[in-house]
Protein backbone atom coordinates (compact mmCIF):
# COMPACT_ATOMS: atom_id res chain seq x y z
CA UNK A 1 0.00 0.00 0.00
CA UNK A 2 0.78 3.53 -0.44
CA UNK A 3 -0.26 6.38 0.85
CA UNK A 4 -0.15 10.36 0.24
CA UNK A 5 -1.92 13.30 2.34
CA UNK A 6 -2.44 16.76 1.83
CA UNK A 7 -2.91 18.35 5.56
CA UNK A 8 -3.48 22.52 7.02
CA UNK A 9 -1.47 22.00 10.36
CA UNK A 10 -2.45 18.46 10.46
CA UNK A 11 -5.90 18.83 9.54
CA UNK A 12 -6.70 16.58 6.82
CA UNK A 13 -7.08 18.22 3.34
CA UNK A 14 -7.18 15.09 0.96
CA UNK A 15 -5.55 11.84 1.22
CA UNK A 16 -5.08 9.23 -1.44
CA UNK A 17 -4.54 5.41 -0.56
CA UNK A 18 -3.68 2.97 -3.20
CA UNK A 19 -2.22 -0.65 -3.66
CA UNK A 20 1.25 0.60 -5.42
CA UNK A 21 3.23 -3.16 -5.07
CA UNK A 22 6.32 -2.48 -7.01
CA UNK A 23 6.02 0.53 -8.85
CA UNK A 24 6.41 3.75 -6.97
CA UNK A 25 8.84 5.11 -9.06
CA UNK A 26 6.47 5.63 -11.69
CA UNK A 27 3.18 6.22 -10.03
CA UNK A 28 4.66 8.45 -6.62
CA UNK A 29 5.09 11.44 -8.30
CA UNK A 30 1.83 11.84 -11.14
CA UNK A 31 -0.28 10.56 -7.31
CA UNK A 32 1.51 13.68 -5.90
CA UNK A 33 0.26 16.19 -8.84
CA UNK A 34 -3.35 14.60 -8.68
CA UNK A 35 -3.71 14.89 -5.11
CA UNK A 36 -2.78 19.00 -5.20
CA UNK A 37 -5.30 18.88 -7.94
CA UNK A 38 -7.84 17.31 -6.16
CA UNK A 39 -7.35 19.92 -3.14
CA UNK A 40 -6.50 23.11 -5.65
CA UNK A 41 -3.48 23.43 -4.21
CA UNK A 42 0.30 23.98 -5.69
CA UNK A 43 3.73 22.92 -4.84
CA UNK A 44 4.77 26.67 -4.06
CA UNK A 45 2.25 26.39 -1.25
CA UNK A 46 3.72 24.00 0.80
CA UNK A 47 5.45 24.78 3.59
CA UNK A 48 6.93 21.29 4.98
CA UNK A 49 7.77 17.79 3.79
CA UNK A 50 6.48 14.62 6.02
CA UNK A 51 7.65 11.00 5.30
CA UNK A 52 7.79 7.45 6.72
CA UNK A 53 11.08 5.94 7.23
CA UNK A 54 10.44 2.72 7.43
CA UNK A 55 10.69 -0.08 8.50
CA UNK A 56 9.84 -1.70 5.36
CA UNK A 57 10.11 -2.42 1.71
CA UNK A 58 13.58 -1.98 0.44
CA UNK A 59 12.41 0.12 -2.69
CA UNK A 60 9.36 1.51 -1.23
CA UNK A 61 11.15 3.26 1.47
CA UNK A 62 13.90 4.84 -0.88
CA UNK A 63 11.52 5.56 -3.49
CA UNK A 64 9.48 7.52 -0.89
CA UNK A 65 12.43 9.32 1.38
CA UNK A 66 14.11 10.51 -1.62
CA UNK A 67 11.18 12.18 -3.11
CA UNK A 68 10.46 13.85 -0.06
CA UNK A 69 13.86 15.11 -0.14
CA UNK A 70 13.92 16.14 -3.36
CA UNK A 71 10.91 18.28 -2.74
CA UNK A 72 12.16 19.44 0.26
CA UNK A 73 15.69 20.69 -1.33
CA UNK A 74 13.86 22.14 -4.38
CA UNK A 75 10.99 24.26 -2.11
CA UNK A 76 13.46 25.11 0.84
CA UNK A 77 11.19 22.40 3.26
CA UNK A 78 12.36 21.41 6.16
CA UNK A 79 10.96 17.50 6.90
CA UNK A 80 10.03 15.33 9.56
CA UNK A 81 10.29 11.35 9.62
CA UNK A 82 8.13 8.89 11.54
CA UNK A 83 8.53 5.25 11.69
CA UNK A 84 5.93 2.89 10.10
CA UNK A 85 5.58 0.96 13.34
CA UNK A 86 4.94 3.94 15.07
CA UNK A 87 2.24 5.49 12.79
CA UNK A 88 0.60 2.28 13.33
CA UNK A 89 0.34 2.81 16.74
CA UNK A 90 -0.67 6.36 16.80
CA UNK A 91 -3.95 5.16 15.02
CA UNK A 92 -4.62 3.72 18.12
CA UNK A 93 -3.72 6.38 20.64
CA UNK A 94 -6.50 6.44 22.37
CA UNK A 95 -6.05 2.99 23.90
CA UNK A 96 -4.92 3.57 27.39
CA UNK A 97 -2.59 0.68 28.20
CA UNK A 98 0.21 -0.28 26.18
CA UNK A 99 -0.15 -0.44 21.86
CA UNK A 100 1.96 -3.13 20.06
CA UNK A 101 2.66 -2.63 16.33
CA UNK A 102 3.54 -4.96 14.18
CA UNK A 103 4.44 -6.05 10.36
CA UNK A 104 5.32 -9.07 8.46
CA UNK A 105 8.94 -8.96 8.01
CA UNK A 106 9.58 -12.41 5.78
CA UNK A 107 11.05 -15.96 7.02
CA UNK A 108 8.69 -16.04 9.45
CA UNK A 109 9.70 -12.70 11.76
CA UNK A 110 7.52 -9.86 13.24
CA UNK A 111 8.80 -6.35 12.99
CA UNK A 112 7.79 -4.32 16.16
CA UNK A 113 7.84 -1.59 18.76
CA UNK A 114 5.65 -0.94 21.70
CA UNK A 115 4.40 2.70 22.46
CA UNK A 116 2.11 4.44 25.40
CA UNK A 117 0.19 7.47 24.76
CA UNK A 118 -0.20 10.25 27.47
CA UNK A 119 2.05 11.18 27.17
CA UNK A 120 2.91 9.60 23.54
CA UNK A 121 6.07 7.90 23.43
CA UNK A 122 8.19 4.73 22.30
CA UNK A 123 8.76 2.03 24.97
CA UNK A 124 10.22 -0.31 23.04
CA UNK A 125 12.55 0.24 20.07
CA UNK A 126 11.41 -1.52 16.76
CA UNK A 127 13.29 -4.91 16.55
CA UNK A 128 12.77 -8.42 15.02
CA UNK A 129 11.36 -11.60 16.55
CA UNK A 130 9.57 -14.56 16.20
CA UNK A 131 5.57 -14.06 16.45
CA UNK A 132 5.74 -16.28 19.77
CA UNK A 133 8.39 -14.00 21.54
CA UNK A 134 6.42 -11.01 20.70
CA UNK A 135 2.78 -12.31 22.12
CA UNK A 136 4.96 -13.95 25.19
CA UNK A 137 6.40 -9.99 25.84
CA UNK A 138 2.59 -8.41 26.34
CA UNK A 139 2.63 -7.22 30.11
CA UNK A 140 -0.96 -5.93 31.49
CA UNK A 141 -3.62 -4.01 28.95
CA UNK A 142 -1.72 -4.19 25.42
CA UNK A 143 -3.36 -3.70 21.91
CA UNK A 144 -1.98 -5.44 19.24
CA UNK A 145 -2.05 -3.96 15.54
CA UNK A 146 -0.81 -3.41 12.09
CA UNK A 147 -0.61 -6.62 10.63
CA UNK A 148 -2.58 -8.90 12.44
CA UNK A 149 -3.48 -11.90 10.60
CA UNK A 150 -5.79 -14.78 12.13
CA UNK A 151 -2.86 -17.13 13.56
CA UNK A 152 -1.31 -14.20 15.05
CA UNK A 153 -4.68 -12.63 17.07
CA UNK A 154 -5.37 -16.55 18.04
CA UNK A 155 -1.74 -16.62 19.20
CA UNK A 156 -2.68 -13.31 21.18
CA UNK A 157 -6.14 -14.63 22.53
CA UNK A 158 -4.36 -17.78 23.62
CA UNK A 159 -1.12 -16.55 25.31
CA UNK A 160 -1.90 -13.77 27.09
CA UNK A 161 -5.58 -15.01 28.64
CA UNK A 162 -7.77 -11.82 27.24
CA UNK A 163 -4.97 -9.50 28.80
CA UNK A 164 -4.34 -8.34 25.13
CA UNK A 165 -6.68 -7.62 22.79
CA UNK A 166 -6.39 -7.23 18.62
CA UNK A 167 -7.43 -3.79 16.53
CA UNK A 168 -9.89 -4.08 14.05
CA UNK A 169 -8.58 -4.27 10.55
CA UNK A 170 -10.70 -1.34 9.98
CA UNK A 171 -8.90 0.64 11.93
CA UNK A 172 -5.84 -0.60 11.16
CA UNK A 173 -5.30 0.47 7.27
CA UNK A 174 -1.94 2.34 6.96
CA UNK A 175 -3.14 5.58 5.85
CA UNK A 176 -0.60 9.10 4.91
CA UNK A 177 -3.24 11.09 7.36
CA UNK A 178 -2.10 9.86 10.18
CA UNK A 179 1.44 10.71 8.67
CA UNK A 180 -0.15 14.07 8.33
CA UNK A 181 -1.15 14.72 12.18
CA UNK A 182 1.74 13.33 13.87
CA UNK A 183 4.10 15.00 11.41
CA UNK A 184 2.91 18.48 12.00
CA UNK A 185 2.58 17.52 15.83
CA UNK A 186 6.80 17.02 15.80
CA UNK A 187 7.13 19.83 13.54
CA UNK A 188 5.71 22.32 16.00
CA UNK A 189 7.73 20.43 18.18
CA UNK A 190 11.12 20.76 17.11
CA UNK A 191 10.82 22.63 13.75
CA UNK A 192 11.85 20.07 11.83
CA UNK A 193 15.37 18.82 10.44
CA UNK A 194 17.21 19.16 7.10
CA UNK A 195 16.39 16.33 4.18
CA UNK A 196 20.16 15.02 4.34
CA UNK A 197 19.07 14.59 7.79
CA UNK A 198 16.81 11.99 6.89
CA UNK A 199 17.45 8.51 8.03
CA UNK A 200 15.89 5.26 7.09
CA UNK A 201 15.03 2.08 9.48
CA UNK A 202 16.45 -1.02 8.20
CA UNK A 203 15.73 -4.38 10.61
CA UNK A 204 17.67 -6.44 8.35
CA UNK A 205 20.55 -5.53 5.29
CA UNK A 206 18.98 -5.17 1.89
CA UNK A 207 19.00 -8.47 -0.37
CA UNK A 208 21.07 -6.28 -2.97
CA UNK A 209 24.49 -5.20 -3.45
CA UNK A 210 27.91 -6.16 -4.36
CA UNK A 211 27.58 -9.61 -5.87
CA UNK A 212 30.94 -11.83 -4.67
CA UNK A 213 33.47 -12.70 -6.57
CA UNK A 214 33.78 -16.34 -7.08
CA UNK A 215 36.83 -17.66 -5.41
CA UNK A 216 39.40 -18.19 -7.89
CA UNK A 217 40.80 -21.59 -8.25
Amino acid sequence: MASLALSREGVLQAEITWRCRRNHTVELLPTIERLLAQAGASKAELTAAFVCTGPGMYTGLRVGVSTAQGLAYALKLPVVGAGRLELDAYQQAAFPGRIVAVHRAGRGELAWAAYRSRPWREVTVPRLDWPADVVRKARGATLFCGEVDDDLAAMVAEATGGRAVVASAAVSVRRAGVLAELGWRRLAESGGQEPAALRVVYLRPPAIGPQMRPAKR
